[in-house]
């Protein structure tokens, strides 16, 4: 089964590139399979999310060209040879899968050398080590020199297109929030002391292949939710903790989801994790809310921030005004990350084009007040943005002991109080919304976020 958009889909979205560049010529390398431990045992193939986007094909080694100022598209590939049908049965040409896209012409992989011959060529810079030595081999350029004449022209053109989602890509991302709803569904009904994080995490990505391609990006799932980006999945579920699990499914057309839920193991909330949940709970609510075309996505952030430190003030745990408090950042002690990120072809849609210009632009720059600097998304929010909200509570022993030495900030945070808590770990919530002309919804199916409503799931 092929998971590609109708032709004209693609032909209409290089037909808007061509709109936005009139020099020149655009140069895609679709990804190269990697080895895992020898030449013929790879790791899961996945086709970069710009080549997808304009080209629609997942096989490696396969090229494309735009070219602005002959109206040209070639595709640039090998077709396979008896020895690749033996292996893996009948396989199409690639004139075959250039029409597939709406493209006439194709040409052998090793041409496109010849085809950019002294002409002005525009490039992203490539993440694979594979894709930047043979483009460094193409262009007859350094390494040392690829990324800094990598195109921003042709960066900031992709990243206006892929930004507003189209109909048929939020489709797609809507079923693979339906698969991230089932990964998590699973998990909080099996989240009982004496079961393995790695069961879990296991459970969760199972779903994910059964559904789609796989996850979206390395499940995060553990006791020690105080660790932003948690990977390991050594510990049992024991009673009286919570687990917190961020992740996401990616679909048969590559689109992503990215969920996070913090469960309490058997159900059981502690009265200090309940306050807590309660106030992330409350700055997830509101930011969705305040999310709506015109807004800077930085203000929904800030405004996540302030119901934080509210909400810690009325523990003890922070004091003084709060507006103050998170205008100097005393809060990242409490919250160190951004409120979300774009979402579509990537988890963190565009980040190998460069946060800065995918989440900013001319009229907002980034921020360097801890915390604050994190925020990958800051921009102006635009009608079929599809954006992740996901405020946090964390507490990090080390971050802990750093600040208080330093008596950072005490004037807004009561360290003798935070003492009580840095054994309380980390809670977050994250939710998928899209921007639409007046606000925003949730995409994907309803996943249980309220006290009660896991309570119900988790003992049900």
């Amino acid at each position: 089964m092929k998971n590609i958009f109708d032709s004209s889909v693609y032909q209409a979205r290089r037909a808007k590139l061509k709109e936005a560049i009139s020099t020149g010529v655009a140069v895609f390398l679709g990804n190269q399979e990697l080895p895992m431990n020898y030449t013929s045992n790879t790791f899961p193939f996945r086709q970069d999310s710009t080549f997808l986007y304009f080209f629609g094909h997942s096989i490696p080694h396969i090229a494309a060209i735009i070219d602005f100022e002959e109206g040209k598209e070639i595709l640039f590939g090998d077709n396979f040879d008896i020895d690749d049908i033996i292996w893996m049965g009948s396989q199409p040409t690639i004139a075959q899968l250039a029409q597939e896209v709406g493209i006439s012409e194709s040409r052998p992989f090793n041409a496109l050398n010849s085809y950019l011959k002294g002409r002005t060529i525009h490039y992203l810079y490539p993440y694979q080590a594979e894709n930047q030595i043979l483009l460094s081999d193409i262009l007859e350029l350094p390494l040392s020199q690829l990324r800094s004449l990598a195109s921003p022209v042709l960066t900031k053109a992709i990243v206006q297109l892929r930004s507003v989602k189209e109909a048929q890509e939020i489709e797609q991302i809507e079923n693979a929030c339906e698969i991230g709803v089932k990964m998590h569904l699973a998990v909080m009904q099996s989240c009982k002391s004496g079961i393995s994080e790695k069961y879990l995490a296991g459970l969760a990505e199972g779903i994910s292949l059964s559904y789609g391609n796989g996850v979206s990006f390395p499940i995060i799932l553990s006791q020690h939710g105080e660790t932003l980006h948690n990977h390991k999945h050594d510990t049992i579920l024991k009673s009286g903790n919570l687990l917190l699990m961020d992740a996401g499914a990616e679909n048969l057309y590559h689109y992503a989801s990215d969920y996070t839920r913090t469960i309490p193991v058997n159900g059981i909330f502690e009265t200090r994790h309940r306050e807590l949940y309660e106030i992330v709970l409350r700055a997830n609510t509101e930011a969705i809310a305040a999310s709506k075309p015109g807004i800077l996505y930085r203000d929904v952030h800030l405004l996540a921030a302030e119901i934080i430190a509210e909400g810690l003030k009325a523990l003890g745990l922070m004091k003084g005004n709060c507006k103050e408090a998170v205008a100097h950042g005393a809060h990242a002690l409490f919250f160190p990350h951004g409120l979300g990120h774009q979402l579509g072809l990537d988890v963190h849609d565009m980040e190998n084009l460069g946060e800065n210009f995918v989440g900013y632009d001319e009229t907002i720059q980034r921020s360097t007040q801890f915390g604050l600097s994190a925020l990958r998304m800051a921009r102006e929010l635009k009608p079929g943005f599809v954006i992740t909200v996901e405020p946090g509570i964390y507490f990090i022993p080390e971050l802990i002991d750093i600040w208080r030495q330093e008596k950072k900030l005490e004037e807004f945070i009561n360290y003798e109080k935070v003492e009580q808590y840095r054994d309380a770990g980390g809670i977050r919530i994250e939710d998928d919304i899209l921007i639409t002309e007046n606000g925003c919804r949730l995409l994907g199916p309803s996943l249980p976020k309220t006290v009660s409503d896991i309570t119900e799931i988790v003992n049900g």
